[in-house]
């Protein structure tokens, strides 16, 4: 048969991480290129004794339908938590569950953005959530990024020069794939555009409880009074990514048509794993396991840093020094060609990112490609950075 696909999906690409992936299944691929949390990261036996409990104390409640805003008791347990934590969240807001954060992105997007509206975003920013604005023919329009953030002189003139922008999206902790983590005065400035140019944002924060160094920065949405900001979060890095739960806090009136747009796409989110996500907060120590997160990923992060500092920055390629979550940008010189060093690299049985996977148009010039450190064991993040500076100093020196 010959498949006449929708304009929305015909010039969509395969998400690069996937594809990549792909290749990293080989068991003799050292895997940089994912953006998995560490295998000693998830509390397994912790979500065994919830799961048997449930089961046994409330086996209907899992089984049975839900609402489409989300487990009640979850949604009450989010908000304290957001609030006394985060200072997110006022008598104007709501907040639902979502089957993972990047349900936050396409409701938005299905929400409000017409086909050739334009959508702002980082440069460069998350393939997933390129790829769910592109999927509505939405125009992506990118800002530079710079190592605090957004260029926010580049984003008021893209802002100027596109009357149809109704949407920022912003990673603004530790951001992936750059790692950068935007400054408290970009945020407000980020802010005070958004507002004067009539624009959403959409502020998503999947990494900013994995802090290693330095103190944490606001959130835009904890100074939103003006129901501008779409604040999406998610259990995906710091629980497990397996249960696809996310959360989403905006103004109640955005969020009531979201909210029957959830209901199209998948009536409610999966109970076991909202229900899952309660417990563990309420009944276990959400706070210690947290701790012991960071705790796991700053010796990771630690080490990935100090192996780069010793095997690949002195043969020509540079990088960002992160705060957190993690990824890590990398740049190569300008005379080195990316996708060449990347494909080398992968015969080498090493997989990192190529930069241009991120981009708001992938055939655009593109020197940097990203790795991840909470993938891999020691044992192969060592070896991984150590093939990187091989090939830089055979093709850079």
């Amino acid at each position: 048969m010959d498949y006449r696909f929708s304009d929305r999906v015909l010039a969509l690409k395969p998400n690069a991480i996937r594809e990549i992936l792909k290749s990293a299944s080989d068991p003799e691929v050292i895997s940089l290129s994912a953006g998995n949390p560490a295998p000693d990261a998830f509390p397994v036996a912790a979500i065994s004794e919830i799961s048997a409990r449930l089961l046994r104390d409330n086996p209907i409640g899992v089984l049975q339908y839900g609402v489409s805003e989300g487990y009640a008791p979850l949604r009450d347990t989010l908000k304290s938590y957001l609030k006394e934590k985060h200072h997110i969240g006022s008598d104007s807001d709501e907040l639902i569950i979502v089957s993972g954060a990047q349900q936050v992105m396409d409701i938005a997007a299905k929400s409000f953005l017409n086909e050739g509206d334009v959508l702002v975003c980082e440069a460069p920013s998350f393939v997933g959530a390129l790829n769910t604005f592109r999927s509505y023919n939405t125009e992506l329009v990118g800002v530079p990024v710079e190592p605090d953030g957004m260029n926010m002189e580049e984003l008021e003139k893209v802002l100027d020069a596109n009357p149809r922008a109704k949407m920022i999206y912003t990673i603004p902790n530790f951001q992936n794939p750059s790692g950068v983590t935007m400054s408290l005065g970009k945020r407000k400035r980020l802010y005070e555009l958004a507002k004067a140019h009539d624009c959403l944002i959409i502020e998503d924060n999947p990494y900013g409880d994995l802090r290693y160094y330095g103190e944490d920065v606001p959130a835009i949405k904890s100074f939103d009074e003006d129901g501008i900001v779409i604040y999406s979060g998610s259990f995906s890095k710091v629980v497990s990514p397996g249960i696809r739960v996310g959360f989403m806090m905006a103004n109640k009136a955005a969020m009531a048509k979201m909210i029957i747009c959830k209901q199209g796409q998948d009536v409610h989110t999966t109970m076991w794993s909202q229900m899952l996500c309660n417990e563990f907060m309420t009944k276990y120590d959400y706070e210690g396991h947290l701790d012991y997160l960071r705790k796991l990923y700053t010796v990771k992060a630690d080490l990935c840093m100090q192996l780069l500092d010793e095997y690949v920055v002195p043969n020509g390629i540079s990088y960002n020094k992160i705060e957190g979550g993690l990824f890590i940008w990398c740049d190569l010189p300008e005379n080195v060609d990316m996708l060449d060093f990347c494909k080398r690299l992968t015969e080498r049985k090493v997989c990192v990112v190529p930069g241009n996977a991120f981009l708001t148009d992938s055939d655009l010039p593109c020197h940097s490609f990203r790795i991840n450190f909470s993938t891999p064991t020691d044992e192969d993040l060592t070896e991984g950075i150590k093939e990187i500076g091989r090939l830089a100093k055979e093709i850079i020196k």
